[in-house]
C-alpha cells in the first residue's frame, strides 16, 4: 500500500515565547521488506535558529530545534510518501513461556533491536503489582508466547474503556489502569507492563492510523491519527510481531511505523520547552492517504 502522509502541529501562545528547544520525532522509518520511505520533509515556521538531525540508539530519527527570536507560534508540517508492505498471516511458530526464557538467557547481543532491552521496567511502565496479576489471569497453561501477546491485548481491549479526555500524556498507567480508560497511549503502556511482567519482552510504536469513514460518510480532512501500539518479542523462531491494543488486531498495512523505543519517553513526537509566560493551545491534523503506485 502506497500512502500519501501529511501531518500538521501546530503551538499558538498567548504570550512570545523565546529560548526554546524541542526535540521532534515525527519522520517515518525505513523498515526492510516492511515499509519504505519514498520522500519525506518536515518543514518548520518559523524557522528555527538551530536544527540538527540524528539518529537514536534504536535508529529512530530525531531533530533538535532551539529557537532564540520571541515568536507567537509555531507549526512543525510533515509531508512524506511511504510504501507499507501488507504482511502475511501471523503463523504461531513462537515457544512455551518457560522455553521464551531459556531462550532469553541465552542472548548476549546488545543491538538495537536486541529484546534484553525490553524486558524490565522503563521510565513511564513500571513494575505493577496488579498489572501482572491481570497478565496472570489472562493466560492459561500450555499458552505460547504469540497466544499471551494475543490473549492479553484482547482483554485489555475489552476491559479498558477509549476516552480522549481522561487522561493527560504524563498520567501514570497505574492510575489508567484502576480507572480503566485512557487513550493509544495509556492502552500500550499498560500491555507493554503486562507482557513484561510474564517474561515476554515488549516496546512501544508510535507511528500514523489510516481511518475510514462510517459507510456513507464522506472522509473528513485531518481525520487520520497518529497512533500507539505494541511489539513484543516471541523467541528466536518468530522475532518481533507488533499488536494494536486500542483496536485488538495485529498491525497490518493501515499503520505506517514513525519510531520504536521503551515507551513513550523515548519517542515522544514533540518535546521540549520555551520560556513563555500564559497559556498555549495545541492542534494537529494527520491525513494518510492511500495513492496508486
Amino acid at each position: 500500500m502506497l500512502y500519501e502522509i501529511r501531518l500538521r502541529v501546530a503551538y499558538n501562545y498567548e504570550s512570545l515565547a523565546e529560548a526554546g528547544r524541542q526535540t521532534l520525532c515525527l519522520m517515518p522509518m525505513d523498515l526492510p521488506g516492511v515499509q519504505r520511505v519514498l520522500e519525506a520533509d518536515l518543514e518548520i515556521s518559523p524557522a528555527p535558529d538551530e536544527r540538527v538531525e540524528h539518529r537514536d540508539f534504536f535508529g529512530n530519527h530525531h531533530i533538535d530545534l532551539a529557537y532564540r527570536a520571541a515568536h507567537a507560534d509555531v507549526v512543525f508540517a510533515l509531508s512524506a510518501r511511504v510504501e507499507r508492505e501488507l504482511l502475511p498471516p501471523v503463523l504461531d511458530m513462537s515457544p512455551l513461556p518457560a522455553a521464551l526464557a531459556d531462550e532469553l538467557a541465552g542472548i548476549r547481543s546488545l543491538a538495537p533491536d536486541a529484546p534484553v532491552h525490553f524486558i524490565g521496567a522503563s521510565p513511564l511502565v513500571p513494575a505493577i503489582a496488579d498489572i501482572a496479576d491481570y497478565a496472570r489471569a489472562c493466560v492459561q497453561p500450555g499458552t505460547s508466547a504469540f497466544e499471551a501477546v494475543r490473549a492479553v491485548g484482547a482483554a485489555l481491549h475489552g476491559d479498558l474503556r477509549y476516552d480522549s479526555e481522561a487522561t493527560e500524556v504524563d498520567t501514570p498507567i497505574r492510575e489508567a489502569f484502576a480507572q480503566r480508560h485512557g487513550v493509544c497511549q495509556d492502552f500500550s503502556h499498560i500491555m507493554i507492563a503486562a507482557l513484561r511482567s510474564i517474561g515476554i519482552p515488549a516496546g512501544y510504536v508510535s507511528g500514523f492510523l489510516r481511518t475510514e469513514p462510517p459507510p456513507g460518510q464522506p472522509r473528513l480532512e485531518g481525520a487520520d491519527a497518529m497512533h500507539a501500539w505494541v511489539r513484543a518479542w516471541c523467541g528466536f523462531e518468530m522475532g518481533w510481531v507488533e499488536y494494536d491494543p486500542t483496536n485488538d488486531l495485529m498491525v497490518s498495512a493501515d499503520h505506517v511505523v514513525i519510531a520504536y523505543g521503551r515507551d513513550y519517553s523515548d519517542i515522544a513526537p514533540v518535546r521540549g520547552s520555551f520560556r513563555s509566560s500564559g497559556s498555549h493551545t495545541s492542534e494537529q491534523a494527520v491525513d494518510v492517504l492511500p495513492i496508486e503506485a
